[in-house]
């Protein structure tokens, strides 16, 4: 029974156990995530969180000691030299462990450990998340556009009235002489008279 132990022995002996946290450690500041299991991924973010929280301070003790457990000259240079400047306004919690499933053969949880700064999908989501409002706050910025942009719509209309009205000019009517034309009188067509006979024979019938 393990009352009071708080450290995860992961099977191993103690040299193991600090040697496997060491190459975890400088593989995850080195390629900023790593996969791993969640009871690893755990046992590494306590061992490797106070190193950086130690690389803020880019001293010669602070590189010495983050070396003696890290024992890689390349991990030292990439934790004070790049990630120490990502992580130096953030008080604490560098690390974070995503739960991805369990893995085939032992059916072991499995998960991705990661630097925080450094997943660029999800600090583009929380810039999104931020940048997006609710609709009282949409109907309230539109109330407001709408009610400074009245009066220059107002004012590019009256512009536009302005514009459109066409100008009309005074035509300059000039008399012409009055010709006296001669109307010709028409002349009455000849009637064609119908004798006296057909009137009579057309009464008789």
């Amino acid at each position: 029974m393990r009352h009071g132990n708080k450290i995860n022995k992961l099977g191993r002996t103690h040299s193991h156990r600090v040697h496997m946290l060491a190459n975890m450690a400088t593989s995850l500041i080195l390629h900023k995530r790593i996969t791993t299991t969640v009871a690893k991924a755990k046992a590494l973010r306590v061992y490797v969180e106070p190193m950086l929280n130690k690389a803020k301070d880019d001293s010669t003790h602070s590189r010495r000691t983050v070396f003696s457990y890290l024992q890689s000259k390349e991990a030292v240079t990439e934790l004070f030299r790049e990630i120490a400047v990502k992580i130096a306004d953030r008080p604490g919690g560098y690390t974070r462990i995503l739960k991805t499933g369990t893995r085939l053969g032992d059916n072991a949880d499995m998960c991705i450990i990661e630097l925080v700064d450094y997943n660029e999908n999800l600090l583009k989501a929380k810039e999104d998340a931020a940048s997006k409002s609710t609709r009282r706050k949409r109907s309230k910025k539109k109330a407001g556009e709408t009610e400074t942009a009245q009066p220059k719509i107002a004012a590019k209309k009256a512009d536009a009235k302005v514009e459109a009205t066409p100008v009309i000019e005074e035509a300059v009517v000039v008399e012409e002489p009055v010709t006296e034309e001669v109307v010709a009188e028409e002349t009455p067509e000849a009637t064609e008279e119908t004798p006296a006979e057909e009137t009579n024979e057309k009464k008789e019938e």
